[in-house]
């Protein structure tokens, strides 16, 4: 009778811990009060985040955005695991001296580039992430970033980013500019 009860015990332990749920449902369920769904792994199971998938490219006041995103499991420190994007970015100058303001495109580890899935938007028409660029001293340059892609017009990427409300300390260099553009929709078109 005890091995009944302890394998009873063990199949439920089991049960509710090894739950698989949609990114759909996980995004769901994040932004609605009382939500207690339990998994262990939100799984993109309806292949949502193949349409973000590639490399992206657009301009934007004088720059040239190109981003190339992946799909990559994440796992958080308690085992819970996610299906997310995690991204690659490069922006240079347009016109014929052509000037590097930011490249981690061929960086190898997804954990060295800063720019990592959050999850769907609760209204699953778009997909956030976050992003760090360089930071001097006196400066914010991280905040999360928005893509949204219209299903009329697959091939086209909106990017949008909002900067964190930090407390810096120190004055930020007058040459200093964000990597992105505050607020401000930036279009790109799958290469």
């Amino acid at each position: 009778m005890k091995n009944i009860i302890t394998l009873f015990v063990a199949l439920l332990a089991i049960s509710c811990k090894s739950q698989i749920v949609s990114l759909e449902q996980a995004a769901q369920c994040r932004d609605t009060p009382n939500c207690s769904m339990n998994y262990d792994y939100a799984k993109d199971l309806n292949n949502t985040l193949n349409k973000y998938i590639g490399t992206w490219k657009g301009t934007y006041n004088g720059r040239v955005y190109e981003m190339k995103f992946n799909k990559s499991l994440y796992e958080d420190f308690i085992g819970t695991k996610s299906d997310e994007i995690k991204g690659r970015l490069r922006i240079t100058t347009t016109g014929n001296l052509s000037l590097s303001i930011f490249d981690n495109f061929n960086e190898p580890d997804d954990t060295k580039t800063r720019f990592s899935g959050l999850g769907l938007t609760t209204d699953l028409q778009g997909y956030r992430m976050i992003f760090a660029g360089p930071v001097p001293e006196g400066c914010i340059n991280h905040g999360t970033i928005s893509l949204r892609i219209d299903l009329s017009t697959p091939n086209q990427m909106k990017v949008k980013y909002w900067s964190y409300n930090d407390i810096v300390v120190g004055d930020c260099p007058s040459t200093f500019s964000q990597t992105f553009p505050e607020q401000q929709e930036i279009f790109l078109t799958r290469q």
